[in-house]
């Protein structure tokens, strides 16, 4: 095991590849979790309301991560092993099933190829170390999160709660050497309570719900992962483009003000380029001051 590290270690290339192959085959599952979490909660909240009030509760197929095997949703085909290679079986099928022709989204290729490039540039950015194999963990949680909540405007709790201990426990490891464990639980504390100001200050202002308790627990996760250095930029990045994308929607589409945006998302996309590029640019902010 030692001679293998030590030789991807010397050669940068091969551990990038390796790092980029891992990311696709992790995309893969990383779809199923997208598709099937939500419908996993659903049913278990379905099933606790069936219970609180005394109705019969009716016996449903087992679903879960594993179960059923991932099928066509137009013909119930169900996907074989060469028709499930990330990224090159959907370019082979053309974008469609093999069995009925039915268009297969192209969200599914797009996570694949995202956490394929993503993983292969936290190999390149980190090189062999545990670190890069947290920053990994940290980067498909986001993936994940990123897209459950452009489907379904739901950040889960067994996704974002999981995310802020694991970014406390890399702190006490001391895996990111630029955060201490005392930044880290400040940046979850901050991070968590930022968002609940403003989402209080919004509603006693405006009698309505400017965003759910989901973005608080990510922002939170996000501070525990990187400390709460991070946390400015990290809420004036997603602020921007939330801004930016929100405007362009009502201009283009012309979306009505009231059309709910999910805002996880931008906070994912600015928690990664804090991950990568943080520090560097509120250096080089600070410096033309």
């Amino acid at each position: 095991m030692d001679s293998l590290l030590a030789h991807l270690a010397s050669n940068t290339v091969a551990y990038v590849a390796l790092c980029a192959a891992l990311g696709l085959m992790v995309g893969s599952f990383l779809n199923v979790v997208i598709h099937r979490l939500p419908k996993m909660l659903e049913r278990q909240w379905q099933r606790e309301c069936a219970e609180l009030t005394g109705e019969t509760v009716a016996e449903t197929p087992r679903y879960n991560l594993v179960v059923p095997r991932s099928s066509c949703p137009a013909c119930n085909h169900h996907i074989r092993p060469l028709e499930n290679i990330p990224v090159a079986s959907y370019l082979r099928l053309r974008g469609r099933c093999s069995a009925c022709g039915a268009a297969i989204p192209l969200r599914y290729p797009l996570v694949e190829a995202l956490s394929g490039i993503l993983t292969a540039y936290v190999g390149f950015h980190y090189g062999v170390a545990w670190t890069a194999l947290a920053a990994m963990l940290f980067a498909w949680a986001m993936i994940a999160l990123a897209f459950i909540d452009l489907d379904t405007f739901y950040l889960p709790d067994c996704i974002t709660l999981p995310l802020i201990w694991t970014g406390l426990l890399a702190q006490v490891f001391q895996l990111f050497p630029q955060v201490t464990l005392q930044s880290g639980v400040i940046g979850a504390v901050a991070g968590y309570l930022a968002l609940w100001t403003v989402f209080w200050t919004f509603k006693l202002a405006t009698g309505k719900e400017g965003m759910g308790y989901g973005d608080f627990k990510l922002l939170a996760a996000i501070g525990a992962w990187l400390g709460w250095n991070a946390l400015p930029l990290v809420i004036l990045l997603s602020s921007l483009v939330g801004a930016f994308v929100g405007i362009t929607l009502i201009v283009v589409r012309r979306q009505g003000r009231d059309v709910p945006i999910p805002f996880g998302p931008y906070l994912v996309v600015a928690g990664l380029i804090a991950l990568f590029w943080g520090r560097s640019i509120t250096d080089r902010y600070l410096n033309l001051f």
